[in-house]
């Protein structure tokens, strides 16, 4: 997304919270209020205390408005005590959406690719970033309320002194403030491109080191040397960029902090020729000096730092965090895939049967894992019939997990779309599971409770025993379940192997009544024998199997196998795909070569 999407992304979420919390920013402006008075009382008490005590010869009436000016410093440290009170009440409802948030991206994401999973930067979100944003967002809410009442009291404080002292303070004041607004949005840009190729280079830099010596083996040192230097000079570029911008910033925080108060001065004789006296002009100088200009560079630098820094962590946030392992190794070539022909089904006649729905349709899909990413799937059409068998296969990283996320509508697609039994795969977020469909990942789901809640929590209701038994006889997980001690056993995962936990998994997908089941490698970790016992179980139950294939015996007995090479998708049945798609004979001598 651009830089620009992303204000407009975080501005709307921001907007969205303040909204939320009115009450709480009316209680921080009320606090505020007592600052402002402070700060009026600071300059207009000195001005009073020259002119009408100590330069007309009342010392006892100028020491009075000093004590009014310490009084009103007391006013300012009751204010502040008010306003940390009341800015937990905001800053803490941040940090909790954040981190429900980050949790929310994690479980989508343990979902649909669990061996990844941990790597997903939840743990940083969940501490680091949300600590970080409460923090950057506290300290942005502090110096934002501190300058707009300083000012506020401040310029109320010089037009009760004297209006014409406005006319030199405020054109340079907003001067100063103009010239350094216009230096965020460019300068948020050129930090944003800084960050991004940052992390390119470290994902360049670690992706090589992994596989220097086959990069080295194959004669691609060049060519893997020339692309890092590519992302070394575009980050050489963008740190210049970034050392003008921050000069152009500090040559606006020296106009709006300096440029005021030699005005006043070079105005002095001219206002004091008009009849303002020396201690309006002390006055000036004191909101000026004391409250005004150190409020306006606190707030410069919390926006040139914290803000920025703020921008970039809630951006993070507000990312769907799509899964990106296939999008690492796709390549899929500019044309896109082909489309994928399904078998025909016959054309109803004129007051014949009524055409059949198909379990599953892919139009024209095509996904990518950001807009300037080659896409993982491009143009694929596809026709999955109730009661059909279809195995996935492909290399490593080509596309197959992200193919199983969007017929489960986890993924939303680029462009086309995806249709579970005629209607969008993507279910309403707020309705629960979707109960068309079942997606098994890698990495079996199973959790501490009883065999038989393992077995039927993908079911609306109780599962009866008999029928569980015989699942569990079809699935070859019988004599699994009676070694745990029945289906009333407490089960603990950590005690199961990675195949034990595969084969209940598969036992409580079999018990779904969802018609469409989804295996994304879910029988990995079992041999070849319980592999295919648990796969003509459920290729024998009602409704359509999806099966990513790991295996030729597993590509072997599905009714057809859809290809993914990068370039093309083609569909066909194991016979015939040797003659029609060079990967997929690859494969296969590969797969035999290994058993």
């Amino acid at each position: 997304m651009s830089e620009y999407g992303t204000w407009r992304r975080v501005g709307r979420e921001g907007r969205r919270f303040l909204r939320a919390h009115l009450a709480v920013l009316g209680r921080l402006a009320l606090w505020s209020l007592l600052e402002s008075a402070h700060t009026f009382l600071g300059g207009y008490a000195v001005a009073r205390a020259l002119d009408d005590g100590f330069l007309a010869g009342r010392t006892g009436t100028g020491l009075g408005w000093l004590a009014a000016a310490g009084a009103g410093a007391l006013l300012g440290a009751l204010a502040l005590r008010g306003v940390f009170g009341g800015l937990a009440d905001l800053v803490e409802p941040l940090r909790d959406g954040l981190v429900r948030r980050a949790v929310r991206q994690a479980l989508d994401r343990a979902v649909a690719d669990p061996p990844r999973a941990a790597g997903s930067g939840a743990v940083s979100r969940l501490t680091q970033q949300s600590e970080m944003a409460r923090d950057s967002f506290a300290g942005l809410v502090l110096t934002a309320r501190s300058f707009v009442f300083t000012a506020l009291g401040a310029l109320a404080g010089l037009a009760a002194l004297a209006p014409a002292l406005l006319l030199f303070v405020l054109p340079a004041l907003l001067l100063g403030a103009v010239c350094f607004a216009a230096t965020l949005h460019p300068m948020a840009l050129v930090q944003r491109a800084a960050l991004d190729t940052d992390e390119a280079l470290s994902a360049r830099t670690g992706e090589l080191a992994a596989g220097l010596r086959d990069v080295v083996a194959c004669g691609g040192a060049a060519e893997a040397g020339a692309r890092v230097e590519r992302l070394v000079a575009a980050q050489q570029r963008l740190t210049r960029r970034l050392a003008r911008w921050a000069a152009l910033r500090t040559l606006a925080l020296g106009v709006a902090g300096r440029l005021p108060v030699v005005a006043l001065l070079a105005g002095a004789p001219w206002l004091l020729g008009r009849g303002v006296s020396a201690g309006a002009l002390a006055g000036a100088f004191t909101y000026l000096v004391q409250s005004l200009l150190p409020a306006l560079d606190a707030l410069m630098t919390a926006l040139g730092s914290a803000g920025t820094r703020l921008l970039v962590v809630l951006d993070r946030f507000c990312d769907p965090q799509p899964v990106p392992g296939d999008a690492r190794a796709a390549r899929p070539a500019p044309g896109g895939a082909a489309a994928v022909p399904a078998p025909a089904l016959p054309s109803p006649g004129h007051g014949g049967p009524a055409r059949p729905v198909p379990a599953a349709e892919l139009r024209r899909l095509r996904f990518a894992y950001g807009p300037h990413a080659q896409p993982v799937i491009d143009g694929l059409d596809l026709v999955l019939h109730d009661g059909e068998h279809l195995a996935v296969v492909g290399p490593s990283g080509i596309g197959k997990s992200t193919l199983t996320a969007l017929l489960a509508g986890l993924l939303p697609p680029g462009a086309g779309s995806v249709l579970l039994a005629g209607a969008p795969a993507a279910a309403a977020p707020d309705r629960g599971p979707d109960p068309r469909r079942t997606l098994l990942p890698q990495e079996a789901y199973v959790f501490t409770g009883t065999v038989r809640e393992n077995l039927a929590h993908l079911c609306p209701g109780p599962v009866p025993d008999a029928r569980a038994a015989r699942a569990l006889a079809a699935l070859g997980a019988d004599r699994l379940v009676d070694r745990l001690g029945g289906l009333d056993a407490t089960v603990d995962p950590g005690r199961l192997s990675p195949g034990e936990r595969q084969l209940l998994a598969l036992t409580a997908a079999y018990l779904s009544p969802a018609p469409l089941l989804l295996l994304d490698e879910a029988t990995c970790h079992l041999d070849a024998r319980t592999e295919e016992r648990a796969e003509r179980a459920l290729a024998a139950r009602p409704g359509t199997l999806v099966v990513v294939a790991h295996r030729i015996s597993s590509a072997a007995r599905a009714d057809r196998v859809l290809v993914l090479d990068g370039t093309r998708a083609v569909c066909g049945t194991h016979a015939e795909l040797p003659a029609r798609s060079p990967l997929y004979r690859d494969l296969v001598g590969m797969w035999n070569a290994d058993r």
